[in-house]
């Protein structure tokens, strides 16, 4: 049983309660950051990092048993699939109108007449919630499982924490569809304020609402990228490299959760949207602004549409098709004055070149730079061929931009391509975003995490 991968079940979110945070201070001193690793899975080009869960109740005394999640950074919580049923010594279900339902905002209650088990309880209080790979919604129960997580301090991981009691959902199977091969959920670093994972890390030891993430590429050979929570950097990459200045903008609210407007918004009306939202004002390809309906780079407040938002779920960034098209343009023919030559387009992307004439840098292929002008023209989130082009043949290359359609929910998001390598910082009580641009200019990258435990 200790070997099967839904062992994670009887994981994941509960509130941190002050005693439980208490008790957990006298058992050892508080970490001041945590650390998790991220790996890419080539498949699906999904990030996933692990958790650990405790002890089986059926086997008490075995290790530590390992889960595999889907990283999620605007995902509203953490969710598992329980369909293989595992019961841990620390495995708490809820009830109906009890304290753990009232924080983690819960959605309703439900009743199992089935065989008690993790999913199937008398009267649990309920989430509903979606999974943004294969666009399934469930309802799931609530429930709290202690877990263990590395701290450390920015350079090396330390001793592992117990968090005692933290808050997740439970799923059906069928949300695993789409999901990197062994996966048993995803893992929601979204702004919640509750049951967010950065927001009950903080809650647990007492450190600032801030994490930081730097994604893997596939250029990195198996190497782990790296999440960190709480601290106040710097962050330490080998060889030595401390990052620690960054470009800071604010970061935007989405006032509506978007959602299938018949299935899933009556269960959340009202709820904000638990997604990073930037300011992008302009788009530029090689410091020439690109002519776009700039009404859509803003926020719909009644709606929720538009805008710009960050995501790890979506491998490539995502252009309404009106952005798609100017920003596929403008690119083709910087390019071509460079005397680099198009090709036919290889499905999902718009614009693809030979490699004949492209040199390769430290920061990926020479092509045509793409800005996203943030909140002045001073501030710019700058893409270097590393985070824009993508090898699909030997001589082929394409711009890792896609087409979202006209009905974009969201008008341009960006994808795990750009942000790979480049380290962000996101401060929920500050509600700023701060990036490192390309960390292959500081000439290391986000798998130069040093892994290498010092406890």
């Amino acid at each position: 049983m200790a070997s099967s991968p839904f062992i994670f079940s009887a994981l994941l979110l509960c509130i941190f309660s002050l005693s439980s945070s208490s008790s957990l201070a006298k058992q050892s001193p508080r970490p001041n950051a945590l650390v998790l690793p991220i790996t890419k899975d080539k498949t699906t080009l999904q990030y996933t990092t692990v958790i650990n869960s405790g002890t089986s109740r059926n086997e008490p005394g075995t290790p530590l048993v390992a889960a595999s999640l889907v990283f999620d950074l605007g995902g509203r919580h953490l969710w598992v699939e329980t369909d293989t049923y595992y019961w841990s010594t620390s495995f708490q279900t809820s009830h109906c109108n009890s304290p753990m339902c009232y924080r983690a905002g819960s959605h309703g209650c439900s009743r199992c007449y089935s065989d008690y088990r993790p999913g199937c309880n008398a009267d649990p209080c309920t989430l509903t919630f979606k999974n943004p790979v294969n666009g399934m919604v469930d309802t799931g129960d609530i429930a709290s499982e202690a877990v263990f997580i590395q701290s450390t301090n920015g350079s090396n991981p330390g001793r592992v924490v117990k968090i005692p009691s933290l808050i997740f959902s439970l799923g059906t199977r069928d949300l695993l569809n789409g999901l990197a091969n062994g996966t048993v959920g995803m893992a929601g670093m979204g702004r919640h304020s509750v049951i967010g994972l950065p927001s009950q890390f903080a809650k647990a030891f007492g450190f600032n609402r801030k994490f930081a993430v730097c994604l893997p590429s596939s250029s990195s050979s198996g190497g782990r990228g790296v999440a960190f929570f709480g601290g106040n950097g710097p962050y330490v990459f080998l060889p030595g490299i401390k990052i620690s200045q960054l470009t800071t903008t604010p970061l935007l609210v989405n006032p509506v959760l978007v959602a299938d407007p018949i299935i899933y918004e009556p269960f959340v009306y009202g709820e904000k949207s638990p997604e990073y939202f930037i300011g992008v004002t302009a788009i530029k390809v090689a410091e020439k602004t690109v002519p776009i309906n700039t009404s859509l780079l803003k926020i719909n407040g009644t709606t929720g549409l538009g805008g710009t938002k960050l995501s790890t779920v979506n491998p490539y960034t995502v252009l309404e098709t009106s952005i798609f098209k100017a920003v596929t343009s403008a690119f083709v023919r910087e390019a071509t004055a460079r005397n680099i030559t198009r090709v036919p387009s290889v499905k999902p992307f718009g614009a693809c070149v030979s490699t004949k004439n492209v040199v390769v840098t430290r920061l990926g292929y020479a092509v045509p730079e793409i800005q996203l002008v943030l909140q002045s023209k001073d501030v710019v989130w700058r893409i270097f061929g590393a985070n824009s082009m993508v090898s699909v043949h030997s001589d082929v290359i394409c711009l890792g931009f896609v087409d979202g359609g006209v009905n974009a929910e969201t008008s341009v998001v960006v994808g795990g391509l750009q942000l790979e390598d480049n380290l962000i910082e996101i401060d929920l009580a500050k509600n700023t975003l701060g990036f490192s641009s390309t960390l292959l200019g500081r000439q290391t990258n986000c798998a130069n995490f040093n892994f290498t435990s010092t406890a």
